[in-house]
Parts: structure tokens; C-alpha cells; sequence
């Protein structure tokens, strides 16, 4: 007769478990150091000077002597935060800039891309060859195509409507640029409702705008959201559109971070700066807004 020793079975089950568990957990932490160090490599370089930028010490207080030279450069250092800075002022028209158009075509996009993507779940169209899934590849093709391909188009068509250095331009073309994400994100939340909800609605007697903004919408809210801050992130760093079509009165943050080199050299320690204050906005919203993205994104693994 066999005997089992099932304690001896049971801690090495323990065992195996506890070190897969350290195994991966290992490989996720790794993973983390890797994804944040960039991050962390930019808020430390606002806070060197020049002469640490260039041995490229890491660790503050062991490696160098913490600096308030780059924000001190932007007019946002504790020293010179209460006196007047045409620096500070610039950045801060070009902050507002950037709210203003990226929040702006990001909503718009989200309200467009929404509308379109809930067509294209619930009904069936036929423009010549082109069926649904036609109609929804083209959307997506449109980001295959590089941009500069459209940059003298859109150089002639601006200056001929005098959209040139305007709000309005870069609206309209953030919008265009991040409509096609949100379309083919929203045709997935919206293909995950189930219609017997509509036609229950409609029973009850609303409408279908009725049952699309009462029953639908409320459903899909948080792949909605997580559409806009993905669209915010892309409309927030986009740089060629804002260099090509902007002079003055229009220039975003980007173009501000990029204008830091010279035929003196670069900047860092400003670069990272104007960089460290541009994240922080993206990372505010990210953390206001957390429950509904784990939500958004919970709804489309599970589809």
C-alpha cells in the first residue's frame, strides 16, 4: 500500500505558489522601473544643473545637489514665483492654449465619434461596395497615413479660409486626428449593450434619441471617458499640426518644450521643466477620472 505524505505535498504546493507569485511579481516591478523611469529621469533633469545633466547623476542628494535652475528659468521657482516673468507668463499662455483646444476636440470628437460608432453597431448601411465593416475600416485607415503627407493641403486650405494661427483650425484638425479612434472605441462599448434594452425603451414610449441618451449612454459612460482622456493625451502631445499651422497667437505647449534648443545647445534642465509641468496636468485628470478608465477598459477586456 502506498502512503502519501500530505503535508510534504501541501508545502510544496505552498512553495511553488509563493515563488510564481515572486516570479511574476518580480517581472511586473521590473516592468514598472522601466515604464517610469523616463518619467522619473525628466522631473530629476529639472532639478540639475547643467554640469549634472551632462555626467547624468540619477539619484538626488547622493548623486547631486538638487537645483531650482530650470524652474527657475520658467519664472515657477519659490524665489521668483511672486515677481513678474515674461517667461512664466508665455508658458502660461501656452498651458492655456493647450487646455483649451485639446479639452475642446477631445469632447467634440467624443460627441461625433459616439454618434457614429452607435450607427454603425445598430444599423446597416451600403454606400456603393462599402458595407459596416467597410465603413469602419476606413475610419481606421485614416491614421495610417503619415501627417506630413497633409501638410501642404492644409497650409493652402487654411490660408484660403484664414484659419491660419486660429483656435478654430486647430480644433477642427485635433478633432479630425482623434475621431477615428474614438469611433472604433465606442462601436465596441456600444456592441456590448444589448438591443432588447432599445426596443424595451421604445415600448415604454421614448424615442430613440430618448433611449439613446437615457438608456444607452449611461451604459457605455465609461468607455466614453476613457475615449476622452485617450483623445486629451494624443490632442495634449501632438507637435506637427501645432508647429505647421500655429505662429503667435495659437502655440502650444509642445511647441514651447521643442523651442528649448538652440545653436546654443539644448536646455535640459528647462526642457524638463516645461516637460515635468506639462505631465502634471495629464496626470491630475488621470487620477480625477481613474474610476471610470479601469471601468472603460474592464468593459472592452471582457467584450
Amino acid at each position: 500500500m502506498v502512503s502519501i505524505d500530505f503535508d510534504k505535498y501541501a508545502r510544496g504546493q505552498r512553495l511553488r505558489w509563493w515563488a510564481m507569485r515572486f516570479v511574476v511579481y518580480g517581472l511586473l516591478a521590473a516592468w514598472a522601473v522601466i515604464c517610469m523611469f523616463p518619467l522619473f529621469w525628466t522631473v530629476s533633469t529639472s532639478f540639475k544643473t547643467a554640469a549634472d545633466v551632462m555626467k547624468g547623476n540619477l539619484v538626488p542628494w547622493f548623486d547631486f545637489t538638487p537645483s531650482w535652475l530650470g524652474w527657475r528659468s520658467l519664472g515657477l521657482s519659490p524665489d521668483t514665483i511672486v515677481n513678474v516673468s515674461t517667461v512664466r507668463e508665455e508658458f502660461m499662455r501656452r498651458l492655456w492654449n493647450s487646455m483649451i483646444m485639446s479639452i475642446t476636440a477631445s469632447g467634440l470628437a467624443v460627441v461625433l465619434g459616439s454618434l457614429a460608432a452607435y450607427g454603425l453597431s445598430r444599423f446597416s448601411y451600403k454606400f456603393g461596395y462599402m458595407r459596416n465593416s467597410d465603413i469602419s475600416f476606413f475610419f481606421l485607415s485614416q491614421l495610417i497615413m503619415p501627417p506630413v503627407v497633409l501638410a501642404l493641403p492644409f497650409l493652402v486650405l487654411y490660408k484660403e479660409l484664414a484659419l491660419l494661427d486660429t483656435y478654430v483650425g486647430m480644433i477642427a484638425v485635433y478633432t479630425l486626428m482623434v475621431l477615428p479612434i474614438v469611433i472604433w472605441i465606442m462601436r465596441d462599448q456600444f456592441a456590448t449593450v444589448p438591443v432588447e434594452l432599445e426596443e424595451a425603451a421604445l415600448v415604454d414610449g421614448l424615442s430613440i434619441w430618448g433611449a439613446f441618451l437615457r438608456i444607452i449612454v449611461p451604459l457605455v459612460l465609461p468607455g466614453m471617458v476613457a475615449a476622452f482622456i485617450l483623445s486629451l493625451i494624443l490632442c495634449w502631445n501632438e507637435y506637427f499640426f501645432a508647429a505647421l499651422l500655429t505662429s503667435t497667437n495659437t502655440n502650444t505647449l509642445p511647441v514651447m518644450i521643442a523651442s528649448q534648443t538652440g545653436s546654443q545647445g539644448i536646455n535640459w534642465w528647462s526642457m524638463a521643466a516645461l516637460s515635468t509641468a506639462g505631465i502634471l496636468p495629464l496626470v491630475f485628470v488621470g487620477v480625477l477620472l481613474e474610476k471610470h478608465i479601469i471601468a472603460g477598459m474592464t468593459a472592452g477586456a471582457v467584450k
